[in-house]
């Protein structure tokens, strides 16, 4: 009965938090914007309360501070209204800021904590703000499949939302695949970080997400799409192997079995975004790289 009342909670949480997610993206604009700021500001606070139960003393407010500057800066910059070397400014600006903090501290700030703060930035602030990036891809020439939509959907049906639910449904596949694959047929471990993983389950979860690309890649009319849809799904898939594999480090290195309990039968946000931090950016810039060669 316990077991059953934690899968319902755990499911319960998961169907939530995965409601709340496709909501976001799919309003956009600052909707997402405030959504993803929300979710940075609980994951950094899960951060910093690993990073002290190691005895790191991180500069907590004023990274949560400037996470937030730089997310909303990024959007600003991204629609217009404020200058992009402005918005560029903030991620070196803040670390300089971080930095000036730890100073002025009665006692004086250790490489451990400059680099606490500095990689809660970089970990919680510039990679997340490439989810805005992402989303806010409007050139046709990116998914030129959508040009096939009906006209009262390609109005809001942009190639920036498109994109981002393709790199979505790729780490869900990727988790999927990696779980299920691995609890049926898992024997060779894959990290003594993360005992419970295996290389079964990692190949299960890049063969998922690669499925996933090469569809969404034909779909989105790509040159050669299933190829290089299915590449990008390896990417994903590989990175979002890296996140998770990061956290569970930080998680052993603080002695801790959950970032958090934020989420019933999940633990806590990080734990639940952890493969959705580095995947971004991968996608940003191997799309945007891409079509930028092919054209």
């Amino acid at each position: 009965m316990v077991v059953a009342g934690s899968s319902r909670q755990r499911i319960s949480s998961g169907l939530a938090a995965g409601a709340f997610g496709l909501l976001v993206v799919v309003l956009g604009g600052w909707w997402f914007t405030v959504g993803l700021c929300v979710i940075v500001h609980l994951a950094l606070l899960e951060f910093f309360r690993m990073a002290q139960f190691t005895g790191i003393r991180p500069a907590t407010k004023t990274t949560l501070v400037a996470c937030q500057l730089l997310l909303i800066s990024s959007q600003w910059g991204v629609v217009g209204g404020l200058p992009l070397d402005l918005s560029s400014a903030v991620l070196p600006l803040s670390g300089a800021a971080i930095c000036g903090w730890l100073l002025l501290q009665p006692i004086t700030g250790s490489i451990a904590d400059i680099a606490a703060s500095i990689f809660g930035l970089f970990y919680l602030g510039f990679l997340p703000s490439h989810w805005l990036k992402l989303r806010n891809l409007s050139s046709l020439e990116l998914a030129p499949g959508l040009g096939q939509l009906p006209h009262w959907c390609a109005g809001w049906f942009t190639p920036g939302m498109a994109i981002t639910l393709m790199a979505c449904l790729m780490i869900v596949a990727s988790d999927i695949g990696s779980y299920g694959l691995g609890r049926r047929f898992g024997r060779l471990p894959l990290s003594s970080i993360s005992p419970g993983k295996t290389v079964e389950g990692a190949v299960g979860g890049l063969l998922c997400a690669m499925t996933i690309g090469a569809f969404a890649g034909e779909l989105m009319g790509w040159p050669f799409g299933f190829l290089l849809g299915g590449l990008l799904g390896g990417l994903v898939a590989l990175f979002a192997l890296v996140g998770d594999l990061i956290e569970s480090m930080m998680k052993r290195d603080a002695g801790l079995k959950d970032s958090g309990d934020a989420l019933p039968g999940h633990g806590g946000i990080l734990d639940r975004i952890d493969s959705y931090l580095f995947t971004p950016a991968v996608v940003y810039y191997s799309v945007t790289l891409m079509f930028s060669v092919i054209s």
